[in-house]
Formats: structure tokens, sequence, C-alpha cells
């Protein structure tokens, strides 16, 4: 039997030193990949821009459009126009309005003719002679009662008689006397008040009618223009999609455990899918709501499937470094990106 494997090493030192220099060759990749792996990944998202969707006012046929999606438009710069003749109509209705509460406020404050007054006054008269003939066959009446020469029955209609005109009488004072005194001031407030409530219809309509005349809101690009000629939205349906603001930003998406140390004004550098160059953004804002629940209970590993959106907005390039580097502002939206925290 062969016994020369139990023989020590006939020269350990230097088989040691040989063992310790391959450890090392071999720990190095090791320790090297547990750096790369102790960074953690880029976060992902899209390239956005600030949009607004500028609504129809009235459910009205498209009848121009002034604008082309991609083309650049300033605040107040006309986009496209609805058919006006039902509003148009409207305030039409709505004027004439206005026009007869406007008349009637301004007869209670005229108060009353003077030719409605001396006819009131003759009326009185007329009334006034009825009563005095009326008391006075009444009289008669009750004088040939006493002789017998009357039945009881006349007499009874005479006062009839008489108590009628009196009232007519009464009735016909209290009209001059009403006509004399003129307009209440309680009359003149309901008549103030109705002028109001049509000049504001009409005020309304008027705007209405404006905002027929669809317009950018401020400064952009107009992104999408979902209606064409003749087609009718419904009221308050998109009609204009606009990008707005001076450069676009990144849309990203940080997992939970990543959400603490993200923080609004923190820099991140951004790489845009096509573009070589990277950007600088500067953090604006971060949700404080997750932007994805899962259906299931929340608890242990499942927590980390929660994502917070953020915001950062990218920066003016600068330097030699962005000689052939598109400007943030020429950028379109929906580019694909990656983040991650710029070196200190």
């Amino acid at each position: 039997m062969r016994t020369d494997f139990l023989r020590p090493f006939p020269n350990r030192s230097g088989t040691l030193s040989r063992f310790r220099r391959l450890a090392v060759v071999l720990v190095f990749p090791l320790a090297s990949s547990c750096s790369r792996d102790a960074q953690p990944p880029p976060l992902l998202g899209t390239l956005e821009w600030d949009r607004i969707e500028v609504q129809a006012e009235a459910a009205e046929p498209v009848i121009g459009i002034a604008v082309h999606e991609g083309d650049t438009v300033s605040a107040g710069q006309l986009l496209l126009q609805l058919d006006p003749r039902r509003t148009q109509a409207q305030l039409a209705q709505a004027e004439a309005e206005l026009r007869r509460a406007r008349a009637a406020q301004s007869e209670l404050q005229h108060g009353t003719r003077s030719e409605t007054l001396t006819a009131a006054r003759a009326d009185l008269a007329r009334v006034e002679a009825a009563r005095n003939d009326a008391q006075r066959e009444r009289e008669r009446a009750a004088e040939l009662r006493r002789k017998g020469l009357v039945a009881q029955a006349e007499l009874d209609r005479r006062d009839t008689a008489q108590k009628s005109t009196r009232a007519d009488f009464a009735a016909s004072q209290a009209r001059v006397l009403e006509l004399s005194n003129g307009t209440r001031p309680e009359q003149l407030d309901q008549a103030d008040a109705a002028v109001d409530a049509a000049q504001a219809r009409v005020n309304e309509l008027r705007v209405n009618l404006e905002r027929l005349d669809v317009r950018a809101p401020q400064a952009g690009r107009v992104d999408a223009l979902p209606y064409k000629l003749g087609d009718q939205p419904a009221r308050g349906a998109g009609v204009v999609s606009l990008l707005t603001g001076d450069r676009p930003y990144a849309r990203l998406f940080v997992p939970a455990p990543r959400r603490a140390t993200l923080q609004p004004g923190q820099m991140l550098r951004v790489r845009i899918a096509g573009v070589a160059q990277a950007y600088s953004a500067r953090v604006r804002a971060v949700r404080s709501e997750a932007a994805f629940t899962p259906y299931y209970a929340l608890s242990g590993d499942d927590a980390n499937r929660l994502s917070f959106r953020a915001e950062a907005l990218l920066q003016l390039c600068a330097g030699e470094n962005c000689a052939n580097a598109p400007q943030p502002a020429d950028l379109p939206a929906g580019l694909p990106l990656t983040a991650e925290a710029e070196a200190p």
C-alpha cells in the first residue's frame, strides 16, 4: 500500500501562499458583484408634459378647426369653433326679457300717469253721486212705508241698493288714494330684482356664446384633436388636448421600500430611451398615496409591491456634453426612461 500521501508537504509555507492568492482572486469578483448589487436598481417611468383638456361648453357641432396637432399656440389663440346658432337664439330671447323687465321697472319708478289718476277721480265722483241718489231713494221709501203706501220688500230693496253704492264709493275712494300715493318700495325692489336676474341671464349666455369659440387657456402645443368637422361632442367633453409648460417632467414609480429615500428637491440622473445624453432632474412632487394597491392583504413581502408616483422636472441642458443633445422642450411625451440618484 502506498503511504507517501501521508507524508507532510515538503514546502508547506509556499503552498499556503498559493492558496491565499487563489482565494483573493476568487473573492474579489464576488465582492465586486456584491458592491454592484448593493446599488438600488434605477426607477422606471415615462416622459410627460403638463396637460390641459379644453372642454366643450355646449353640445354643438364643430364648424371650424383653426389648428393642427403639433402646432404651438399662444394664450387666447382660437383653436376651434362650435355652432353658435342655438346659443344666439337663447341670447336674443334673454335680451328681450331684459328689455321687458326694464320697462316694468321704469313704469313703477315713474308712478301713476296723470290721465289714470284723473279717470279714477271721475269714477269716484260718479260712484258718489250714485250713493247719494240711493240714499235719497231709501229715505223716500221709508216715508212711504210709514204711511203704508209701499210694502216692506220695497224698503228692503232700497236699503240694499244704498249699501251697495256705499261699498262702491269706498272702493273708488281707495283706488284714488292708491294712485295718489304712488308705487310701494317693495314693488320697486321686486322690479329691480327682476332686472338683475334678466341681466345675469344675458351675461351668462354671452359668455357661453364667446366660449363656443374654443381658445387656448395658456400657451402650449396641441397634442390631440379628438373631434373633426361635423362631430358633435357632448357638453364637458375634451375637444383639445394641450401640452403646457416650458419643459417636460419624468413621471416615476417609486417602490415602497425606496419611498423614504426620495424627497422633493432631490436631484436625479435621467436617461431617456433613444437619447444618448443623460439629463438632470429635480424631484418636484412625490405622492403620499400609493399608485397601486393589490387586492390581497399587504403584509410581509407583499408590501413591497406598492409604488408611489413621483414627478421630477428636467433641467435645461448646458455645456459641451449637450452640444448634440436635444433640449427638454424638444422631447415628445411618452418616452420610457430610467432615473437614479445623482452622484454628490
